[in-house]
Order: C-alpha cells, then structure tokens, then sequence
C-alpha cells in the first residue's frame, strides 16, 4: 500500500512505575441469552454434524475458546425478568413450554441451568448468573442458589442432585435482575422499589453464600431520563450488600458519519466517570471507604439490526433470527477502542461482557445445520484476550485530534499498554481512527528494560469500512502481519495505517 502524503505522529511514554492497576481478566467477557438463535441454533443445536452428546455445537465451542472469553453471562437480559429457574432443570420431556414476552418467541426450556453449567465447563468460562427480579423476589433467588451451589441435604440440593448434578455448581458472581428502569421490562421498578429489592435479595443470598460477588442493575442506558439518579438511588438502598454496578451502552452509526461513531468511544470513558462519581458520593454519604465496582455487563456495536422486524416476529415462533448485526470493519475498529477504554480503567472496570457471544449482536455467527465463522468484531476481541495479561500501564499519550459534532476534539489514538511481570511481555494495542492518514508511532518504554524485543506485530486492517466476513469469505477481514515494527533500546516504533487497529508484543 502507497502511504498518503500526509502521516500522523503519534508519541507514548510507558513507565514500569506507573500502572492503572492489575486487569481483571473478567473484562473480556460475553453474554448469552434466550434470545433469538444465541442458544437454539448457537451454542446448542442437536443433530448438527459438530454437536456433541449433549448437543453443543462444536464449531461454536472452539471459536468461542479461540475468541478467548472468560466469563459468560446467562440466562438474560429481558428474559430473566419473566423467567422462571426451574422451567429449565430436570428430566426435558417434562419440562414446559412458555411463551416467552421479553421477545415474542415460544421457550421450550430444553436448554436450562444444568445444560450451561456443562457447556461453560467445556469453553473453560466462568458463569455470571443472574436472578429474575421482575416477576419474581427474594424466595426464588433464595432457591435457585440453593439448587446451583448448596452441597445436599436440603430440598433444592438435593433436586439438583436428583437431575444428575451431585456436585454444587459453586456460581459466585450473580447478577441482581436486569434493566429494572426500563418500561419494556417485565414488572420495571422505581429505583427505590428496586434498590431495596435488591438489598432483601442479596441479604438472603449471602446468608446461603457469604463469598458471592453481587451486581446491581444500573441505568440501561445513559440517556435515560433516570440516568444517574437511578444509580445513586439504587445504591443508597443496598450499597452494604452489593459489589459493583451494572452499565450498558451500544454503540451506534446511525447517520452514517465515520468520525461521530469513533467518537462514541470517548462517550463511553464519560460514561465510565460519571457512575464512578456516583457510586463514590453514595460511599461519601456514608463516610465509607468501601468502592462499587463497574461491571459493563452489556456492551457491543448494534444499530443495523434494530428494525421492529428484528426485534420481534409475528406468530411466537421457536429461536427465530433476531438481532442478527451482520459486523462491517468499522464495527471492529469501534469495539477494539471501546475495549481498550474498559481494559484502561481497569481501577474500577472489573467485569464487562460483549453482548451477545453467537447470532444475536455477536461476534460469531453460525448457519443454522450448516457453518460457524468469525464475524469482524471477533479480531480485535481475540487479541486482547490473548495479549491482556498483567498490569494496565497508565501510558502518556500525545495524539493529534479530531473534530466531531458531538464529542467535540477527540485524538486520533487510542492506546492502551499491559506489562506482564510473570513474563516481563509488554502489549500494546493501538488503534488509528484517522480514516486518511497514516500515522508514525513512538513509544518510550522507559522502566520497561532494555533487553526487549518485538514479538507478535500485526494489523487489521481494510480500504473498506464496510467490509464484512461471510459464510462465503470466511476471512474477509482478518489480521496481517505489520511489519514496520522496530525497537531500539528503550525506543518502540511502527507505522500504523489509515482506520487500523494493531497489535505489538514486546518480548523479555
């Protein structure tokens, strides 16, 4: 490729003395919900030529292993807060058939609790669950924890024993119900309805599991009208019982405007320091030094596939295609940068889960009894989750700006740096948002050593913004090798191309 006249310049000091703070590896989560064809037809389809004896689809499996994820969210989103546990456990022949509000389908309920148990123990993830505290309270958290992590002997325990689980589950990280302020939910709450539901909740949780860690529903958006309000309300009924805070924000490009969708990138980092601030004047009213951590449990591009066609079908069919957001390269470029601003706030940001993992807004997407591929958001997710090990470094960044209409100057760089001490690797992810100009990038890695030398150095990268992966081009966008990257003593440099995003591996 012939480089514009024009290259941009770009200057980062990374110091070993200087961190954010270790990364919690349960940011690079995703979420799966009765929705659409993310179970039925994603993870879990019987009778397809790669399913196993429990009817995982095995493409599926190995992608979501390569996407390299770590904990999964389940079983919603708007269907947790109509749905009832116990539906989905024992004997399938017995089990009923519902219709399901949230989104219009019939649930047949032959995929439950116990079936993602087995099928998060085979991708190697760690469950978050989550209690419905729409239709139902306190009694029915209350008993679904007893059946999932009591040991025996009491009624519930032993029924999971029963239905061929003689081991608890031992689920830790529980989700307390879902966007209750939201008027398309089922029962949605006033905040203080809800804050203190979600106190008696918890309460009763922790006296079964004092270890648990619990989140509470924050704003389903920032542009509620509640927004902000809600959270601090919220809080101020269970700061006691809770540990983190849920936020939720997708990404839109709706007027088809290049510069305003990456400036919804600098929205987020907004967003991420308002609900700190919140939740902080909450512990200050109390005069407590105890912090709520964020979890940003629902999170990804989705504008595309959200037509009231793909929101809900006519006749309550079975798993029928819904929110299925075919991803472009500009998709990508946005959730690779809005990834880097979670990993860079990793003081707080302590959970984050990609909704969803498989069809719905997700970053595989699989024919129903035919192929599973990697859709374009999949990349830059993949190399996080195989490079973010460590500390977050807290970089110096001297970038030139952009002008957009809502975010105002926003740099054309968007860094974020991981030093591993077990391993002495340096990471760095860069992200170019100029879509004209290329950009020269220096890094000092003062404090980092001198013996250091580039490993992995690759780039995704393509002319077209819309550009897509598909069932017949697989790999239509995909990373490349960038070979640009040079070190010299304590000096890093490469050249990042035009609406690129990079990966570097620095080596002791």
């Amino acid at each position: 490729m012939t480089l514009p006249a024009k290259t941009l310049t770009a200057k980062i000091v990374a110091d070993r003395d200087f961190i954010v703070a270790p990364l919690d590896r349960r940011v690079f989560g995703t979420f799966v919900e009765h929705l659409g064809r993310c179970v039925y037809g994603g993870i879990y389809e019987p009778g397809h030529a790669t399913a196993d004896e429990n009817g995982f689809r095995g493409d599926v499996l190995a992608l979501t292993r390569e996407l390299g994820v770590t904990v999964v969210r389940y079983p919603g989103g708007n269907f947790l807060s109509g749905y009832d546990w116990e539906d989905g456990v024992g004997p399938k022949e017995d089990r009923p058939v519902r219709l399901d509000l949230a989104w219009a389908s019939t649930e047949t309920n032959q995929f439950g609790t116990n079936e993602f148990m087995l099928w998060a123990n085979k991708a190697g993830v760690e469950p978050m669950f989550a209690v419905n505290l729409g239709t139902r309270g306190p009694a029915e958290a209350r008993d679904f924890l007893e059946y999932c992590n009591h040991p025996g002997g009491t009624k519930f325990s032993d029924l999971r024993k029963s239905h061929g689980f003689e081991q608890p589950h031992n689920i830790k990280f529980w989700c307390l119900g879902n966007e209750m302020d939201g008027p398309w939910q089922t029962c949605a709450k006033t905040a203080r309805e809800y804050g203190a539901l979600a106190r008696e909740t918890a309460k009763v949780m922790r006296w079964i599991s004092p270890d648990l860690e619990l989140a509470a529903c924050g704003s389903s958006q920032r542009a509620m009208p509640t927004y902000a309000k809600w959270e601090y309300e919220v809080l101020d009924e269970c700061f006691e019982q809770v540990d983190f805070i849920s936020l939720h924000a997708y990404f839109r490009n709706d007027g088809n405007d290049i510069a305003e969708f990456f400036g919804e990138i600098d929205n987020l980092k907004v967003y991420i320091d308002e609900i700190i601030a919140v939740s902080d004047a909450v512990a200050a009213k109390r005069r407590s030094k105890k912090r709520i951590m964020l979890s940003f449990d629902e999170w990804n591009v989705w504008y595309k596939a959200h037509r009231p066609e793909d929101l809900k079908k006519p006749g309550w069919p079975e798993a029928p295609p819904l929110l299925e957001e075919l991803y472009n390269f500009e998709d990508a470029l946005v959730v690779g940068g809005a990834l880097l601003t979670l990993m860079n706030r990793a003081d707080r940001v302590k959970a984050a889960c990609l909704a969803q993992l498989v069809n719905v807004i997700g970053p595989i997407f699989t024919e129903t009894g035919g192929p599973a591929w990697r859709q374009t958001i999949f990349h830059p997710i993949a190399d996080c989750t195989r490079n973010g090990h460590g500390e977050i470094l807290k970089l110096k960044v001297d970038s030139s700006t952009f002008t957009t209409k809502a975010h105002g100057e926003v740099p054309h760089l968007i860094a974020c740096g991981v030093f591993n001490p077990q391993t002495g690797q340096v990471s760095l992810f860069a992200l170019n948002r100029s879509t004209e100009d290329a950009m020269e990038l220096d890094v000092d890695l003062r404090g980092l050593g001198e013996a250091l030398k580039v490993g992995e150095s690759q780039e995704l990268y393509d002319p077209n913004l819309k550009a897509i992966n598909s069932k017949d081009a697989p790999d239509a966008v995909s990373p490349k090798p960038n070979g640009t990257a040079r070190i010299s003593g304590c000096r890093f440099t490469a050249t990042l191309k035009p609406q690129s995003w990079n990966v570097f591996t620095l080596m002791a």
